[in-house]
């Protein structure tokens, strides 16, 4: 079995704007994609607003730099992520295409395989 990280992006902005009760298909489709992959997930989470994020970089003298918020300027954030071990990719896209994010035009799912150094 192998281990993929599903990232979940959308537009912030478009998701603090959702009406309730599509805040609740939203939910609802979560618990749905937890439910049918079961003990495949490994982890996952919500995460705060990029706004929030602090940014670590060493600049040209290679002296840590600190800023506030995300480094790239970029309409879609990171908001979310699951951490799932499937059989094969294909396993992985039939579950991630039950996200709720996949079927907005605002947000969307990236699939990527967790390499394994043992």
């Amino acid at each position: 079995m192998a281990k993929y990280l599903l990232l979940i992006y959308g537009d912030e902005r478009q998701w603090a704007a959702m009406p309730p009760p599509e805040v609740r298909k939203l939910d609802e489709a979560h618990r749905a994609f937890s439910a049918a992959a079961g003990s495949a997930v490994l982890n996952g989470q919500e995460l705060e607003p990029a706004n929030i994020a602090t940014t670590l970089r060493a600049d040209s003298a290679g002296r840590l730099t600190i800023t506030d918020g995300p480094f790239l300027e970029t309409k879609e954030a990171v908001g979310g992520y699951y951490l799932i071990e499937a059989a094969d990719l294909d396993e992985v896209i039939s579950l991630a295409s039950r996200l709720y994010e996949v079927s907005t035009g605002h947000s969307g799912v990236e699939i990527r395989p967790v390499v394994d150094h043992g």
